[in-house]
């Protein structure tokens, strides 16, 4: 369900993109212990910042990555934050707002828009949903469903509750941003983040 604040889309993509896209993301040599902060409890991934010019080079390096790249990112925007998110049991993320690009950037604005996907989402889950708020109010709690693609505003505090269930959530996020010319010119055009060694 939709609300003023964020975008629902079921059945974003073709079922079989959400399969292959599971087991490239997995796969990858950068996806291990994640990178964010501590308030991403007991999850995996990594990330990408890039610019709109390096669309191509993202794609390019992460095939598995461009259907969504093309779907999901708004024409308004000129940087991105993109990362994979892997929860199991017992992970959360805590309530915050996305600003992962001020490690660039101090003063950045918060993102235009953060989407999620949702790859992979294990049969009777239970915890793992999205929770949206603006202060104290809680605007919406989002169930995650396969092939869900939600989009909510940037500047909302939003937190995953802890799953309490086996299996593992996957998600693909990306925040979206809408910079001036001086913010741009401090975010790189194109850089993985990732804790593996091996990268």
């Amino acid at each position: 369900m939709s609300s003023s604040a964020h975008r629902e889309t079921p059945d974003a993509f073709p079922p079989d993109y959400l399969d292959s896209l599971a087991k490239s993301i997995r796969s990858s040599r950068q996806f291990t212990v994640n990178n964010l902060n501590r308030d991403f409890v007991g999850t995996r991934g990594f990330s990408v910042v890039f610019v709109r010019d390096s669309v191509a080079k993202v794609a390019a390096e992460f095939p598995f990555f461009a259907p969504y790249l093309q779907r999901a990112l708004r024409p308004d925007c000129n940087a991105f934050y993109l990362n994979p998110l892997q929860l199991e049991a017992g992970s959360r993320v805590d309530p915050h707002i996305d600003r992962s690009l001020r490690s660039y950037c101090k003063d950045i604005a918060t993102p235009l828009e953060v989407s999620v996907l949702y790859v992979e989402v294990p049969p009777g889950m239970r915890g793992g949903s999205l929770v949206l708020a603006r202060g104290k109010k809680t605007l919406a709690r989002v169930t995650p469903q396969p092939n869900l693609l939600v989009g909510f505003d940037g500047d909302l505090t939003h937190s995953v509750e802890r799953v309490d269930s086996p299996g593992r959530r996957l998600s693909l996020v990306c925040e979206q941003y809408a910079l001036d010319e001086r913010e741009l010119a401090e975010v790189p055009t194109y850089r993985v983040e990732t804790r593996a060694r091996s990268y």
